[in-house]
């Protein structure tokens, strides 16, 4: 495994300033377009509206800083793009440094590290600075001290909101979709591992026969997952039976994954399989600890299969959402690679998973098929395969439906064999 999208991630996407809207995240997408011929760019106009929520106007920015009484540019947007509040509207007076206290974000506990604030659904403006600085600004200008503040940002409801789609297409229509989101500026571990194990996945497996199909998706989290669910929701219920969620996948600290709402899907064995059977050390959370893109996935009415897989997990490693989040420092070729062995293999794992379904709604009438004895006078197994029919609901493959029903694997293959030839069941 080489290490060309991990230094396309740190070197060429990490400097991008990408919103959940606006130029940073259309670069970001045509750039992985140039990677990826079969990469297609969605988009949804503006102002959409999507279940209960709306498309919000396109963001894009020029420039932000702010001017101190010597004329000196002490923060500037140019310098670190997280000194930004994501979202911030057009601005261009003198406030006093009071007004200006107000409007910066630190973090007092970590007080070296520029914090990630945004305000995308209520306009507003704000720098953010380290704990540090804003101190400095306590201590050497007077409360009669005045400071310019500049930012050029506008608002368009002509744009979209844009995702990313990589299809590959398996002898089934069933799907595996593995979703990760390019939404953030500046931040490796929480931004960038993601696409970047993502990337490594489609290069391997556009190389495969697959006999499922593959979707992998970049979208701007929550609302662009929201709005790929609502635009793809009949064809997401007939065909995913697992799903994915790539983020904070590149250090090389200890794994976790979150399951789906009920933790009882497939996806959710097979992960934890994969873990033990590679012996590796993980922890699984409850889902009331969930904070990505598997909250909409597992959304009423929703119900898609999707489990989220991380390393350190979001919200609770030190250099979440700020500027300590860097390459190298957090993010590394092995994190990434490791990530990305363990990912393939349960992808693999799916791939190579009969899932046994139903023909028909209900317990079916075995007699009629020659199943089952009218006369207990021979024995039949006849109970034996409605236990295993009640397990071919598109969730379950031999390994799973033969721990639910405490049958060896050999006796419910050899089951499943019956059922399939009495076109009782189908597999996908």
């Amino acid at each position: 495994m080489k290490n060309n999208y991990y230094n396309f991630g740190k070197k060429i996407l990490f400097p991008i300033n990408r919103s959940i809207t606006g130029p940073g995240i259309k670069k970001t997408l045509k750039l992985i377009h140039r990677k990826f011929n079969n990469f297609k760019i969605h988009k949804i106009k503006c102002g959409t509206k999507v279940y209960d929520w709306h498309i919000p106007n396109e963001w894009d920015v020029k420039n932000a800083f702010v001017i101190d009484k010597n004329d000196k540019k002490i923060i500037d947007f140019k310098k670190n793009n997280l000194h930004l509040v994501g979202y911030s509207r057009r601005i261009n007076k003198k406030i006093s440094k009071i007004e200006l206290l107000k409007n910066l974000y630190s973090l007092k506990k970590q007080p070296n590290d520029i914090p990630y604030v945004t305000s995308y659904y209520k306009k507003t403006w704000g720098f953010c600075v380290t704990h540090k600085f804003k101190n400095f600004i306590r201590r050497n200008y007077k409360a009669e001290d005045m400071f310019r503040i500049y930012i050029d940002s506008k608002f368009s409801n002509d744009g979209n909101l844009v995702y990313g789609e990589y299809y590959l297409k398996g002898k089934s229509k069933k799907e595996i979709l593995i979703t990760t989101y390019i939404c953030h500026p500046s931040m490796a571990n929480n931004e960038l591992s993601g696409p970047i194990v993502a990337m490594y996945l489609m290069n391997f497996f556009s190389k495969q026969e697959l006999l499922k199909s593959i979707r992998f998706i970049f979208v701007p989290e929550t609302i662009g997952t929201i709005a790929f669910i609502n635009k793809n929701l009949k064809i997401l219920k007939k065909n995913v039976f697992a799903g994915i969620n790539l983020t904070c996948v590149g250090d090389e600290r200890a794994y976790g994954f979150m399951p789906t709402k009920y933790s009882n899907y497939l996806i959710d064995k097979v992960i934890e399989k994969t873990f033990k059977k590679k012996k590796i050390k993980f922890t699984k959370y409850s889902f009331l600890k969930r904070g990505s893109d598997e909250r909409q996935y597992n959304s009423p009415f929703i119900d898609i299969p999707m489990a989220s897989i991380f390393r350190s997990k979001y919200h609770e490693y030190p250099e979440y959402h700020t500027s300590a989040d860097k390459f190298e420092k957090v993010v590394t070729f092995k994190g990434i690679k490791s990530s990305t062995i363990l990912i393939k293999e349960i992808i693999k794992n799916l791939q190579n998973s009969l899932i046994p379904i139903a023909n028909q709604k209900c317990e079916p009438f075995l007699t009629k098929h020659k199943l089952y004895n009218t006369l207990s006078i021979k024995k039949n197994y006849g109970n034996k395969l409605l236990d295993i029919l009640m397990f071919c609901d598109g969730q379950n493959n031999l390994d799973t439906i033969s721990e639910y029903t405490k049958l060896s694997k050999k006796k419910c293959e050899r089951l499943l064999q019956i059922l399939h030839k009495k076109k009782l069941i189908k597999y996908e």
